[in-house]
């Protein structure tokens, strides 16, 4: 009966332990994983997505995600070429395209990731001019972007994109900018005032011309001055005198002056 006992202890022994290590061996890695397995510190591959088995005790597996990350880039007090003092703050988007890589040729490749567009951002911004900065911010991105890319292609990940969220500029700054602002209102408002004022010159040339050639359209606008400016109720009626009748009296009376002045 001892030696029973014992077998059917070391039977229920060997049957956890099976179960153990069978249960050590199932992997399951989801649609948006892959598992980077090692064998006795050598790399094997990636497998996934799906159920696979891999040796216990001798393979080691790294779960990698690879969706697309949400990186966050802390404010970045930078000074632009033009010597101004601004705050950036950004974004990027990345996600591991060889998971091989991500493991294999960098410890942490989110921090790598995170650190790698803090100083590209700095050098970025450093080299671009503050209205640059505010009016194509497109194409700082761009660049951003490309740069990023390029430092963390070894890694097996991809940068998609890189966008500068806010630019903080300091109270000063924005106060002048305000006034250049103003300034430049004020500037294209004399101008389309002028523009105006010439045009209506041209038009009033135009007219006066055209009431030259024809003296009874004259008339004929004095009659509807007269109409317009004969209101209901109004017993004051004002009419406009030609320039040139009172020029043409003028020029009589100075002749009239110079021949008794004469005599």
């Amino acid at each position: 009966m001892e030696i029973f006992g014992i077998i059917s202890c070391l039977v229920i022994g060997l049957v956890v332990i099976g179960i153990s290590l069978l249960a050590s061996a199932v992997r399951v890695v989801q649609e948006y994983e892959r598992g980077v397995i090692f064998r006795l510190g050598r790399l094997v591959g990636a497998k996934g997505p799906g159920l696979f088995f891999i040796i216990p005790i001798i393979d080691r597996m790294v779960k990698v995600d690879l969706r697309v990350v949400t990186l966050d880039i802390p404010s970045q007090e930078m000074i632009t070429r033009d010597n101004v003092t601004v705050k950036v703050n950004a974004v990027a988007y990345f996600r591991v395209i060889d998971p091989e890589l991500a493991v294999v040729q960098v410890e942490d490749f989110f921090r790598a990731t995170s650190q790698i567009a803090q100083t590209s951002l700095r050098s970025v911004i450093g080299e671009a001019d503050l209205d640059e900065l505010l009016a194509h911010r497109e194409r700082i991105n761009e660049k951003l972007a490309q740069i990023v890319d390029e430092q963390t292609e070894p890694w097996g990940v991809k940068v998609s994109l890189v966008e500068v969220k806010d630019v903080e500029l300091p109270a000063t700054m924005q106060r002048a900018m305000a006034r250049q602002a103003e300034a430049e209102r004020e500037k294209r408002a004399k101008i389309i005032h002028a523009e105006g004022e010439y045009q209506a010159a041209q038009q009033l040339r135009e007219a006066a011309a055209t009431l030259a050639e024809v003296p009874s359209a004259m008339q004929l606008r004095y009659l509807q001055t007269l109409t317009e400016i004969a209101v209901e109720k109004n017993s004051t009626v004002i009419f406009p005198v030609p320039i040139d009748i009172v020029s043409a009296f003028t020029d009589m009376a100075r002749a009239v002056s110079k021949r008794v002045t004469g005599e």
